[in-house]
Order: structure tokens, then C-alpha cells, then sequence
């Protein structure tokens, strides 16, 4: 074991029967849908969850954000809407001193999770790629969320005026910063996914805006906001969760799975 360890080979580590009991024990609730946001520290985990869960940072119930990491263990959130099935959870930053990133799966239990969303912001990480090879090997779904994209574009748009003049349509610009940044965003994480031995299997990345998804849940009109892959995400969730739950839950899944725009009944005939 220590001579792997010289040589930078981690050995797969599974947890025992007992560990992986007592952490279902404490945090699997029958009948519910469990998503861990998980990510290095300083993504906006806690952000994010607040807006799944239709509430702004610093209401009533919010997750507790900041500007350092502010989660130190793993911490439900329930859904504040009763017919929502799900509980969110706010899962500690990778990479900090108190959690490494190669034990950061086990440590924190997420071989239990139902479903798992990776977050990151301005780059894809190490400790990503470790999240998805350990949810592979669990057979778990996995979410690839860039965070903060409204201010990533905001930021791209500003050097595209510089360069465009004042003349160009700002329309124009918004459009063509917003398909330039997903576009490139994409083929940064499927580069990521391709380099690792062996190439992890390549999947969609989510590009969101905080407010954008609040609104979205809240179902509140988005007037002149910043849309990019929000209802996907949610949408996409909401089936994962479905098809691992069954028919138990099937009428607050319909309506739901709506309220995303997506149509149930072509759902099941698919």
C-alpha cells in the first residue's frame, strides 16, 4: 500500500457493509429523492441548493453561504414545497484542509445518494473527475453544473463590446457570448472526461444562473433574465429521479415533471 502511494496510485477503497448501512441510516429517508451538490470549495453549493429549493440566500431556512466555505458537514435541506420529493444536500468543498480530494467521496458518504450533481465554476478539477469515476462505479447519476454562468458571460460580453465598437447590437453580443461560453465550457469538460485513464463517459454539462433557476422553481416570469440551461437541468433531474423511484411517487412526478415542460406521458412512452 505504501509503495502505491510513492508512486501517485490510489487504491479504489469500498466502504465496509456496516459504514454503508449506518450512513443510509443517517441520511436516507423512505419514499424521498436524496441529491448531493458536491464540488472544490467556493463553487456556490449552498447557493445553488437555495435555488432548487425556490428561496433567495439569507431567507428564512436558506443554506448558509459566504464569501470562505461554510459548510463543514453534510447537511439536508429539505424541499420547503411538501408535494416535492426531494431533499437537497449541501455537501462539504473538496480540497480544503479538513477534506482531501481522493477520500471526499467516501468521507462523505455519497455511494448513498440517489443522485449527484458535480458543480464547478472556473475550472473542471481532479477532485471532479474523482466524483464521477466513484459514481460510475455505483451506477449513480451525475449532473455536470457550471455555476456563476451569468457572470461569465457578463465578463465575455464586456471584452466582446471593447472589441466591437459601440455600434454592434448588445443583443448581438449577449447572443454570441452566451453560445461562445457554452460551446467552450462543453468542450473543456469532455476534454477533462477524455484525458483520464480511461476516458470517463462523456455527458451533457449544465450551464445556470442562480437567479435564473430560482425563478424557474418559483415559477415567476423571467422578463429580460440571462436563460440558459435551467429547465434542462431540472427537467433531466426530475426523470432520473422518476426512473429510479418508480411508481410510488408518481403523482407529484407528473406534476413536477410539467412544471419543467416536459410531458409525462411521452416520458413513459419513450
Amino acid at each position: 500500500m505504501e509503495a502505491k502511494w510513492k508512486t501517485g496510485i490510489r487504491p479504489v477503497e469500498w466502504p465496509s457493509k456496516e459504514k454503508y448501512e449506518a450512513t443510509k441510516r443517517r441520511f436516507y429517508k423512505e419514499g424521498k429523492f436524496h441529491l448531493a451538490i458536491t464540488g472544490i470549495s467556493g463553487t456556490g453549493k449552498s447557493s445553488l441548493i437555495n435555488a432548487f429549493r425556490g428561496i433567495w440566500d439569507g431567507d428564512s431556512g436558506a443554506a448558509m453561504t459566504d464569501i470562505i466555505e461554510s459548510t463543514s458537514v453534510v447537511t439536508p435541506y429539505p424541499d420547503p414545497n411538501p408535494a416535492n420529493p426531494f431533499i437537497w444536500f449541501d455537501v462539504p468543498g473538496s480540497g480544503t484542509l479538513s477534506c482531501s480530494d481522493w477520500t471526499y467521496f467516501n468521507d462523505q458518504g455519497l455511494y448513498i445518494f440517489d443522485a449527484i450533481i458535480v458543480l464547478f465554476n472556473d475550472r473542471f478539477t481532479a477532485t471532479d473527475i474523482a466524483i464521477l469515476k466513484n459514481c460510475e462505479r455505483y451506477n449513480i447519476p451525475t449532473y455536470i453544473v457550471r455555476s456563476k454562468s451569468d457572470i461569465h458571460i457578463d465578463n465575455l460580453m464586456k471584452k466582446k463590446r471593447r472589441g466591437a465598437g459601440a455600434k454592434k447590437d448588445p443583443a448581438m453580443i449577449l447572443d454570441e457570448a452566451r453560445k461562445e461560453y457554452i460551446v467552450r465550457t462543453q468542450e473543456n469538460v469532455r476534454s477533462n472526461l477524455m484525458k483520464n485513464d480511461p476516458p470517463i463517459r462523456s455527458q451533457r454539462m449544465y450551464a445556470v444562473s442562480r437567479d435564473t433557476l430560482t425563478m424557474v422553481v418559483r415559477e415567476q416570469p423571467l422578463e429580460d433574465m440571462l436563460v440558459l440551461n435551467e429547465y434542462e437541468l431540472l427537467r433531466d433531474i426530475l426523470q432520473d429521479a422518476y426512473s429510479r423511484r418508480s411508481e410510488k411517487s408518481y403523482g407529484s412526478m407528473s406534476d413536477l415533471m410539467k412544471k419543467a415542460g416536459m410531458d409525462i406521458f411521452g416520458f413513459f412512452a419513450n
